[in-house]
């Protein structure tokens, strides 16, 4: 029996050169194309579905286009999903990492058409990542002893980030926001407590910090719209039964007087209900279901402020804001947790109405409110500030800073160069091969910026030579210049972060040599 008919017709294999030649070609095309919105000068990208409405985004921000796209090489998904993680684990970097990991392959795949093992060329890329961290370990910078210096650094950081992104013209302003904001979580890595709320209308200069919590809710008809020291109840619960549902009941019945005593009786059960949550003590109800008329003419009746149909991601943040817990079940009243503030008031931003909950018990909790031209622009704010308040809260933790604007990269390239000329053996090629990938970095940032990189690089590389060298590429000014002087920070996490992922998903890549594809179900005939 021929080898080849072990798998089913459709099913398709390519070994050897062919498989790994997909595969880097699969993993460059991906970062070529977000190799464009590196850098501060990077451009954005339009992804527009083609699902119902035909959405439409605006970013550039490297996870979030890598994540919109449906791709088909499998190679290329490795490189979707280490940005995912960057992402995720430290908020930046989502590009570099793609753009590091897409310029290691095409060094390895020169390095495979000269005879070199790709074994070799994974313990030669090994050694040299091993050899960059240790090199970014001698120059890292850490202020946390001095409050003053951290937040000065802490600023910087957060203005780096923004600078490539649509928050770039008011950096100041969103960078004295996020760094305030990361502040009051007092070192807790849990951005659940900062809500960032979305208004079109105003320009983006216009977006503030406010303390306490923001509920985008209206308060109903004839209700308290001031409350001081608010014992709140946060529940789950259904407040829609007093009426009988015609669409939802079956009721069969004699005369129209005994649907009259069913509406009477559903009306008591409820009346009954809306007793029981009274009897918690509480001035403010805040329900994740709908309120109908007549619960909520007696919650008004009691002075109660009654908020209907909070999304559940807002009835989370209030009960974990003010203290409380979701009730749905109030037989007890002594083992449900109430939630606490000090003034429930409502506020007008724009044209729209909200509640302010302010004086929470969780003093970490602030509200981010965001003004902008369009829903587009906003979405766009949403996702530079909170990449902006990842890296920050990361940074609190480990609070090691770099110099930014392709420094970091230097500094490695050049400790890995000369690790490789004292390696012997073909180890040594590949680690100069990282190397050259490590500068691509600082090339595509100033080819962004319509520099002319191959000078700038040279400049760099010359200036690195001496020790203690702060050069980096200015991209506003077009020229090499003194990163500290410029104020341009980066977390060392994010760049020790993106060294280890690309360096392990190139690494992953390299090792392939035979892609086989399953062959797709067949829809059988039922007929």
């Amino acid at each position: 029996m021929p080898i080849d008919k072990i798998f089913k017709d459709d099913a398709s294999e390519e070994k050897g050169e062919r498989a790994r030649m997909a595969s880097f070609i699969g993993a460059m095309a991906v970062a070529d194309l977000v190799k464009s919105t590196l850098g501060p000068k990077g451009m954005d990208k339009i992804l527009q579905s083609t699902g119902r409405g035909h959405s439409v985004t605006v970013t550039n921000d490297g996870a979030t286009i890598l994540k919109s796209l449906h791709i088909d090489n499998p190679a290329a998904k490795v490189l979707v999903d280490i940005s995912k993680v960057q992402d995720d684990e430290v908020g930046d970097g989502t590009t570099s990492v793609v753009v590091l990991a897409g310029e290691l392959l095409r060094e390895a795949e020169k390095l495979v058409t000269s005879k070199i093992h790709p074994m070799t060329i994974i313990a030669g890329y090994r050694m040299a990542a091993e050899c960059a961290r240790e090199a970014l370990l001698k120059r890292v910078m850490d202020n946390k002893e001095n409050a003053e210096k951290f937040r000065s650094d802490l600023m910087k950081i957060a203005m780096t980030t923004l600078c490539s992104k649509i928050l770039s013209q008011d950096k100041e302003h969103f960078a004295e926001m996020a760094v305030d904001a990361i502040f009051r979580l007092k070192g807790s890595t849990n951005l659940e407590s900062i809500q960032i709320i979305k208004k079109p209308g105003g320009s983006l200069r216009d977006s503030f910090l406010d303390e306490g919590f923001i509920l985008d809710k209206k308060i109903g008809i004839g209700q308290p719209k001031r409350i001081e020291n608010a014992k709140i109840l946060v529940a789950n619960t259904a407040m829609d039964t007093d009426k009988v549902k015609i669409y939802g009941a079956r009721v069969r019945v004699d005369s129209m007087t005994k649907v009259a005593e069913i509406e009477g009786a559903e009306k008591e059960k409820m009346k009954d209900k809306v007793n029981k949550i009274l009897a918690h003590g509480i001035n403010c109800f805040v329900n994740r279901q709908l309120i109908y008329n007549f619960p909520e003419e007696l919650f008004a009746d009691a002075g109660v402020l009654a908020i209907e149909h909070a999304d559940f991601e807002g009835i989370e943040r209030l009960g974990l804001v003010t203290g409380g817990e979701i009730a749905s079940t109030f037989d007890n009243p002594e083992s449900v947790k109430l939630g606490h503030c000090k003034l429930i008031e409502e506020i007008m931003i724009g044209e729209d109405k909200l509640i302010h909950f302010s004086g929470v018990a969780m003093g970490q909790a602030c509200s981010i409110v965001l003004r902008g031209a369009s829903h587009h622009v906003l979405d766009e704010a949403e996702r530079s500030l909170h990449d902006a308040l990842c890296v920050l809260s990361q940074t609190v933790n480990d609070s090691r800073v770099l110099l930014g604007g392709g420094w970091p990269e230097m500094v490695m390239a050049k400790e890995v160069d000369e690790l490789a000329r004292k390696t012997a053996g073909k180890k040594s090629h590949a680690i100069e091969a990282f190397s050259r990938a490590l500068v691509a970095i600082p090339t595509t940032i100033a080819d962004n910026a319509g520099l002319d990189s191959a000078e700038l690089v040279a400049q760099l590389r010359a200036k690195h030579h001496n020790e203690g060298c702060n050069a980096g590429i200015d991209v506003i000014s077009g020229a090499v210049g003194d990163m500290e002087e410029r104020g341009i920070y980066e977390a060392f996490k994010v760049k020790q972060a993106v060294l280890l992922s690309a360096t392990e998903a190139a690494e992953m890549i390299l090792r392939v040599d035979e892609i086989i594809t399953c062959a797709p179900r067949r829809r059988e005939d039922r007929m």
